[in-house]
């Protein structure tokens, strides 16, 4: 007998969505071990769409780039970001930008596409390179673990950029613990501030960035300067509307902790599979020696071996591996009938290996990005690591440009190499990162 969520009302055509029995605490617990194996059998008996009740919520899973479009569109306004990230990050990340919904987040997001623009962007570069090339002369040399040197440069990067501050190593490492010990909160199992538990660590490390961003917006405000902190305290909407004190801390939080993490992420997958192969390794470095050391803003888009890579790598392992919404009115996915208040998941790290659009999907290939194949293209939302629809991440061609940027200068000044049976063991229980940090052999040119 299977379970089924709720019934859809006499005379409906939608269908029930079918439940797991299994206790939901193991089932996450299972899933976070090994997602693709988790989705293979949930696939195999019960389709496309199912659920499963933990911690006292329903979520429904809900695969495939079909589903992904009726959801992240969300032409009826169905789905609401707020209450679904807020119930796995909102005391952390407050009033971010992704979890705001419909009015409220079309207005601040029209405020906050002004540190975004190409001008703007030109100068985060102009900012951002000299120090990647300093960075670059002091990057370790034998045995280095990439995702923690990803780590500190994305972090220097941060604050170089986004803060426009130059603190001493200890604050520095301060605000760095903050942001891991946010993000990692959001997955807790007890989910109470319990002292010394995930929760208790991130409302406190909330704590500490608000105390931080608070001490220092008054001197934002008295003078403009290059940076994001900078720009969000100056910016103004069409209405001439500002952002409030509050406004401008919650979006630098939230702003800066996606920056940080999702990069270094991206940086580091990108770093394994050119070790992998060293044949996609040299392509991209070659690219590189065809342009300057400093890269113009124009050469961004020039730089198509460091993007095919890019883009592989985001498919193959999304920083976000998911993308949680709440039913905020009875409403459908895919003929199933989704009742007011279930938290339905768009499992983009399983998307992206849908064989339906991605030939060999297991298989690392940059050119199935190719203007040729364009595999990506069979559906809008067959690659999805940036969301889509109206919270489609505001900064991702910020992302984009420091990726390339940091690449272009590591490809031109080293060579890195991993073991031939070496493969990255990965920590999906939180947002993925590698278990041993990615050791690599790295040299200088």
């Amino acid at each position: 007998m299977v379970v089924l969520l709720a019934q859809p009302e006499a005379g409906s055509d939608l269908k029930a969505v079918p439940m797991s029995e299994r206790n939901g605490v193991l089932e996450i617990l299972t899933m976070r071990r090994d997602p693709f194996g988790f989705a293979d059998r949930k696939r195999l008996k019960f389709g496309d769409v199912s659920g499963m009740n933990a911690f006292g919520t329903t979520f429904v899973t809900c695969s495939g780039a079909a589903a992904a479009s009726e959801i992240l569109m969300n032409k009826d306004r169905a789905f609401a970001n707020g209450p679904a990230w807020s119930y796995f990050i909102g005391p952390f990340f407050n009033r971010g930008i992704m979890l705001l919904d419909f009015d409220e987040h079309r207005d601040h997001r029209h405020i906050l596409q002004q540190a975004f623009t190409p001008r703007v962007l030109q100068g985060y570069l102009d900012e951002l390179q000299p120090m990647v090339a300093e960075r670059m002369t002091r990057f370790p040399t034998g045995r280095v673990k990439m995702l923690a040197e990803f780590k500190k440069l994305t972090l220097d990067v941060a604050l170089e950029v986004f803060l426009g501050l130059e603190l001493e190593q200890a604050e520095a490492d301060r605000l760095n613990k903050a942001f891991i010990e946010t993000v990692r909160a959001g997955v807790a199992y007890v989910r109470k501030p319990i002292p010394g538990g995930r929760w208790w660590k991130g409302v406190r490390s909330r704590k500490i960035l608000e105390e931080f961003f608070y001490d220092h917006i008054a001197a934002k405000r008295a003078e403009a300067t290059p940076d994001l902190f900078s720009v969000l305290c100056h910016a103004e909407g069409e209405d001439g509307a500002r952002f409030t004190d509050e406004d401008v801390v919650n979006h630098m939080i939230f702003v800066l902790m996606a920056a940080h993490d999702t990069t270094t992420i991206t940086m580091t997958q990108m770093s394994y599979w050119m070790a992998k192969h060293p044949e996609w390794q040299e392509k991209a470095r070659a690219q590189s020696f065809e342009f300057g050391e400093t890269l113009e803003y124009a050469d961004l888009a020039k730089l198509t071996v460091i993007d095919l890579i890019m883009r592989e790598s985001l498919r193959l392992c999304p920083p976000v591996p998911a993308q949680p919404r709440m039913a905020v009115k009875d409403t459908q996915v895919q003929g199933f009938y989704i009742p007011k208040g279930t938290m339905v998941s768009i499992p983009q790290l399983i998307n992206h290996r849908d064989p339906q659009y991605y030939s060999h999907p297991e298989v690392f290939d940059p050119e199935r990005f190719s203007p040729e194949r364009a595999e990506d293209k069979g559906h809008r939302m067959a690659w999805t690591p940036f969301g889509g629809g109206v919270h489609k991440c505001i900064g991702l061609y910020f992302a984009q440009m420091q990726i390339k940027t940091v690449m272009h200068h590591l490809l031109r000044s080293y060579e890195w190499s991993v073991p031939d049976r070496y493969t990255m063991p990965m920590d999906y229980s939180a947002l993925p990162v590698p278990k041993d940090k990615l050791p690599v052999q790295m040299r200088r040119r």
